[in-house]
């Protein structure tokens, strides 16, 4: 998904890519199946919690169709966006996810705390993830309005909870098969004609 058709990825750019390198890794196709384990964790925000409990459902049945088997699902609740980089940090190094989804909203109001929020929430997930080497998403939404988180969080394909979902399992297949290189097996991999 991208923000106009003018940016998106061409018809056939990974394949005409993938003809010119030796190994070429499709996130649309090794993360296309369950995790392994199917043990993702949840670290979601109270604060604006309807619009958090919007996104964490779509987000569950994201993973249900997914095959994931939900009883092996950590959700763990947090006040607000400010507090979920350290339960992402402590879900990332217990050893008992392969990842981790950051959920909830925060809303421009009238005073500047949304910049210290938001930001901070983005700087600390983004670190936990580089950190720890576990997928680590940024399922927070940052709008400028009630009605805009609320039509983000629809019950519908366009849910950002549900994307965060996918982006999850996505990630989970592309480091699992970058990880393969080191051991020379080529599953999951294009590659090229050279």
């Amino acid at each position: 998904m991208t923000s106009s058709d003018l940016t998106q990825l061409p018809g056939g750019a990974k394949d005409r890519i993938a003809a010119r390198v030796g190994t070429s890794v499709d996130g649309a196709t090794v993360g296309s199946g369950s995790p392994s384990t199917g043990r993702v964790g949840f670290a979601c925000a109270e604060f604006n919690g309807g619009i958090t409990d919007r996104l964490l459902t779509s987000a569950l049945d994201a993973l249900e169709r997914a095959g994931c088997d939900l009883a092996d699902v950590v959700v763990v609740w947090v006040p607000g966006a400010f507090e979920l980089p350290v339960v992402a940090q402590q879900l990332a190094t217990s050893g008992s996810v392969e990842a981790v989804v950051c959920l909830g909203a925060v809303i421009r109001g009238d005073t500047g705390h949304y910049e210290f929020v938001a930001g901070e929430c983005a700087s600390g997930l983004q670190r936990v993830q580089l950190d720890s080497g576990i997928p680590v998403v940024f399922g927070v939404l940052t709008t400028d309005s009630v009605e805009q988180a609320l039509a983000r969080s629809e019950d519908d394909a366009s849910n950002k909870g549900l994307e965060a979902a996918e982006t999850a399992i996505k990630m989970i297949g592309i480091l699992s098969a970058v990880s393969s290189m080191s051991t020379g097996s080529r599953v999951g991999f294009s590659t090229g004609g050279r």
